[in-house]
């Protein structure tokens, strides 16, 4: 069954003209807010059981021996799934056949990677039975030692970082440059493990009928879900079904088809019934994704006008013992600032812990946080205020390939940010800055950056004899506002009021809409369903400019103009009939058209494509405990045009949230001894809540990139973490005079020398 949103709700604003650039409130908020909204582990199809993992409490070594029989004794258990009895698949779950694509632990056999790998699954009557069942397994392994931290492994130089790209790259003589610029600097920064912690944890409901699969789970991509899956089982991708109509977010852990989602459908597989498995909450600790640590590099060298001379950055980071995903923190120094020298760098260490992935903003969030501090600490060895010296090294294109892009709206964004929060006053030299109780106070600022991406998607459009539309897009909703910025996007491509519009998406046997990440989703998704109207509204202009029996007959040259539900010639507006009038002259119930997204090779090819912003952060910290709070955060931002201000402000507030979240709180702590991670829980695995960010100001900047897609569309999830982290972090430093090095900030890392000086 596919998910149809009612679009008949009452906005909160009147709508004026066009759909697209409305405020409007969020169609399915009323389904959220009253317990409507069907997640995935909300499913219950009859005859269902209950699955629960067993996981290794190791880091490394071997299972050598489970105590099946007592937890099959156990009442209500129905099987145990090992290495010995999982079936068959059609697939190496270890194989890989294209840069998305990650090796899953799906019982291949009795070796363990990292903590909380799958070791078994109990298959119950009830959750309880299924849990107990688990934990009567009482597993003994052969351990081996477990290697742990940036140092805890041999480096060695990765072929490739991100998705594919080069782990080296460098243009100009950078030692050259460090040796005749008269300031330089050398700074090193430590960024932990971070881990997704979606309210919503991995789950998957699954169903076999023959060699047909029913799923509900939550996906950042549903057609390459339905591929992956199709792989591992060898069966057609048609005949994988999946829903998703809500996330309970994802940040990009969602994004591809993870290890404990394929262990439910093999256990539904085993027992012949439909199956629920749900991740508990330190199980996502692991084989889900998570960011790696990095320990980052830069030096820096400027001219006697504060110019950059030289820039080099060099990450080291790391992955799994058994699969390839590298943090390209490094690379946040390309697209920036201007030098004649730049070089950027990454090596690597394996580590027995699950597989990183991409984690929001990956490689920006880490890379960025470094190359904002050295920035700033860059600016004051040369006694300059950082907006001055941003604003002089800022690029006009971007610097390691000399494409255009909009460098314009950075300066807009610096200057509409500043004004705001007041910057003019702010005092070049650290600890000059009191409150009224005595509290230290810093101001800093951070530059916010994100690559304008777009990826493949399709739509089909309908118009109805009635004069409604439709519009299906394979389209998923991570709580950022997707249903709502779709469907403005939607009614606008078909010239029809937002009411008048059916939108579904969440299902996988719906055109492909791509991957909702990247911050691309809107861009992609958007740019087909924009393109499936005007193929629809072709079609509808056809059947009238060609009948001699409308007023728009013969307006084929003229063109015509699609608005409220009516056909208007262009040459001449008094002429025109309504989409039902044509439809019904034709004697068609309804007709449909159909539109693809995907980024243009040749604009790819000449300009380069980001969004900017530009963030200010004050800091409150105790002169005698140390103590940081963030007291005031003021963030501008052009990310192109706005499909719907009210759902861009609240990505701006999540992401700037995050960024105060990875400069102060975040942080997986590992024990050394074991490899387990520590705080595997939300109660210390801290995140900011309402307390530690109490003003939040967003700006939305005007932008117009022509060459970004034809809508002018960019994302606008992930630019938020990008200058806010590094804006807190030089905050912290100009009330203290202690430059922070590793994150999250510590206040032991306050407490030293300098700061009674």
């Amino acid at each position: 069954m596919t998910l149809e949103l009612s679009l008949n709700q009452q906005p909160a604003h009147a709508r004026q003209g066009s759909s697209i650039g409305q405020p409007l409130t969020r169609r399915d908020g009323f389904l959220k807010v009253t317990g409507a909204a069907r997640y995935a582990a909300d499913n219950h199809p009859p005859g269902m059981l209950y699955a629960v993992l067993a996981v290794s409490s190791i880091a490394r070594g071997r299972v050598a021996a489970l105590d099946i029989e007592a937890a099959k004794a156990h009442q209500g258990v129905v099987e145990v799934m090992t290495p010995k009895n999982r079936p068959a698949l059609a697939a190496d779950p270890d194989a890989k056949d294209h840069p998305f694509m990650f090796r899953l632990d799906l019982l291949q056999n009795d070796q363990v990677r990292y903590p909380n790998q799958s070791i078994a699954v109990v298959i119950a009557e009830t959750l309880e039975a299924a849990t107990e069942g688990a934990a009567l397994l009482s597993p003994r392994y052969e351990v081996l030692p477990a290697r742990v931290g940036l140092d805890g492994a041999e480096s060695f130089v990765p072929r490739g970082v991100g998705v594919g790209g080069p782990a080296v790259q460098h243009k100009g003589d950078v030692e050259a440059g460090l040796k005749s610029a008269k300031t330089r600097i050398e700074a090193t920064y430590e960024t932990p493990a971070q881990y997704h912690n979606a309210m919503e944890p991995h789950a998957i409901v699954v169903a076999w009928d023959g060699d047909t699969l029913s799923i509900d789970t939550p996906s950042q991509g549903l057609a390459m879900a339905q591929g992956r899956i199709a792989g591992l089982f060898g069966i057609a991708p048609e005949n994988v079904h999946i829903r998703s109509p809500f996330l309970g977010g994802g940040f990009g852990s969602k994004g591809m088809i993870s290890g404990p989602q394929v262990l439910g459908i093999l256990a539904a597989r085993l027992v012949g019934r439909p199956v629920k498995l749900v991740l508990r909450r330190e199980q996502m600790y692991g084989p889900v994704g998570h960011r790696a640590p990095t320990r980052q590099t830069l030096r820096m060298g400027m001219d006697g006008e504060g110019r950059l001379t030289a820039l080099d950055h060099h990450a080291k980071t790391a992955s799994s013992t058994f699969d390839d995903f590298f943090e390209p923190a490094a690379d946040a120094s390309h697209t920036l600032y201007a030098s004649p020298a730049i070089a950027t760098s990454h090596d690597a260490v394996r580590l027995d812990t699950g597989t990183p992935l991409f984690m929001r903003a990956p490689g920006e969030a880490t890379g960025s946080i470094a190359l904002e501090s050295a920035i700033d600490e860059a600016a004051h060895a040369c006694g300059m205020d950082p907006l001055e010296f941003r604003l002089r090294n800022y690029a006009e294109v971007e610097p390691m390939t000399g494409k255009p892009f909009s460098s314009k709206a950075l300066r807009e964004c610096y200057r509409q940010a500043a004004e705001t929060f007041g910057w003019a006053s702010r005092p070049l030299q650290p600890r000059l800055m009191r409150d009224a109780d005595g509290f230290l106070t810093g101001w800093g600022m951070g530059t916010a950056t994100f690559p304008a991406l777009m990826f493949q998607a399709e739509a089909r459009a309908v118009l109805r004899a009635d004069g409604s539309g439709l519009m299906e897009t394979g389209a998923q909703d991570m709580g950022q506002g997707a249903w709502t910025a779709f469907a403005q996007i939607a009614a606008d491509g078909l010239g029809l009021d937002i009411d008048q519009v059916d939108f579904r998406a969440g299902s996988s046997d719906l055109p492909n809409a791509g991957i909702a990440g990247g911050s691309g989703h809107t861009a992609t998704a958007g740019m087909a369903i924009h393109n499936a109207g005007a193929a629809v509204i072709a079609r509808l202009a056809d059947l009238a400019t060609g009948n001699e029996a409308s007023p728009l007959f013969g307006a084929g040259n003229e063109g015509v103009l699609a608005r409220g539900g009516h056909l208007y010639r262009r040459d001449d507006e008094s002429r025109g009939e309504s989409y039902a009038e044509i439809l019904k002259r034709a004697g068609l119930t309804e007709i449909e058209g159909h539109g693809k997204g995907a980024p243009d090779p040749a604009s790819q090819e000449t300009y380069a494509k980001h969004a900017h912003g530009a963030v200010f952060a004050e800091v409150k910290v105790d002169p005698d405990f140390g103590q940081i709070r963030v007291t005031r955060l003021v963030g501008a931002f052009a990310a192109g045009r706005v499909i719907n201000p009210r759902l861009v402000r609240s990505q701006y507030y999540g992401g700037m949230i995050w960024g105060v979240s990875f400069a102060l709180h975040e942080e997986a702590i590992t024990d050394r001894r074991s490899g387990r991670i520590q705080n595997a829980n939300l109660a210390e695995y801290h995140v900011p809540v309402n307390a530690d960010v109490p003003s939040v100001e967003a700006l939305l900047v005007h932008e117009d990139d022509p060459h970004v897609n034809a809508l002018g569309i960019k994302g606008v999830g992930e630019i938020g973490i990008t200058g806010t982290a590094g804006a807190v972090a030089n905050a912290v430093w100009h009330a203290t005079g202690v430059r922070p090095r590793r994150f999250p900030i510590r206040i032991e890392d306050l407490l030293g020398e300098e700061w009674s000086a």
